[in-house]
């Protein structure tokens, strides 16, 4: 029988209303018995807060496991329900986002830990013998996510990189995810399945998002449009218009089938 290790989670909740103290569990914090590092994931199924909370910013919370992430991976020491993890977003939060008291528990591993307890207690029963197929861009980010973490790099990349912050105010676009490593490289999922104007929109945005990287950062931008595989598609003509748009202004337009040598290229270049 393998050795298991001794492990600690803790459970990260949102509670809209203390005051009614309704919650529903959205993440996990996991480490190592004894380790001070800590592993965090939340869930990519939002039903849960949107039934306690219809007008829950989802957008932020998501952005909360980046944070996070970042602090512990800074080497913050995990306090739970204190400061330091969540120092800088408790005044914005107003306390509704928290977390539970350490438990223990026995792995083979962290990342399997990590899978059981978020089946467990954050991800909601599916009940249904059958579930509508995700599909459009959707698919592809989750895709494009699931790579990333495969290979480990997923904490180390930024994500919903806003734009603005390199082309102008009010410029609604986020691109998906990105690193630096010599140059700036950035991915963004793109659908061709119903229609084309997320490949005219980001070709639109892609000379100025370039210069303003360049402005910015002092680098040159590698952009990247993930797409579905042109097998999967039934208006190969719209197809063709859309990865021709996009690479007219440079991005780079590679298909799901090409994640797997993406994200090992980014494990090389971030020496995970």
């Amino acid at each position: 029988m393998a050795v298991q290790m001794q492990c600690e989670f803790s459970l990260i909740r949102y509670v809209p209303d203390v005051v009614k103290g309704e919650f529903a569990n959205i993440g996990v914090l996991l480490r190592e018995a004894g380790s001070s590092s800590a592993e965090v994931k939340f869930t990519r199924d939002w039903s849960r807060v949107r039934c306690i909370d219809p007008n829950a910013d989802t957008e932020m919370l998501e952005s909360l496991e980046a944070e996070i992430a970042a602090r512990l991976a800074g080497g913050v020491e995990l306090k739970v329900n204190a400061k330091p993890v969540l120092e800088a977003l408790e005044d914005s939060l107003s306390n509704s986002v928290q977390l539970t008291a350490m438990r223990g528990a026995l792995a083979e591993n962290l990342a399997t830990e990590m899978d059981q307890l978020m089946r467990m207690y954050v991800e909601p029963l599916r009940v249904a013998p059958e579930r509508k197929r995700t599909s459009g861009r959707a698919a592809i980010a989750n895709q494009m996510r699931d790579a990333f973490e495969r290979a480990g790099v997923w904490r180390l990349m930024r994500k919903r990189i806003r734009a603005a912050d390199y082309t102008q105010a009010g410029d609604p676009l986020r691109i998906d995810c990105g690193y630096r490593n010599g140059k700036v490289r950035m991915f963004q999922a793109v659908s061709l399945e119903n229609d084309v104007e997320m490949a005219k929109g980001l070709a639109y945005s892609a000379g100025a998002l370039r210069e303003g990287v360049m402005r910015v950062e002092g680098v040159e931008l590698e952009l990247t449009a993930i797409v579905e595989p042109v097998a999967g598609v039934e208006d190969k003509e719209q197809y063709a218009f859309g990865v021709s748009a996009m690479e007219r202004e440079a991005i780079r337009v590679l298909t799901m089938k090409d994640l797997g040598r993406v994200a090992e290229t980014a494990r090389r270049e971030l020496k995970v």
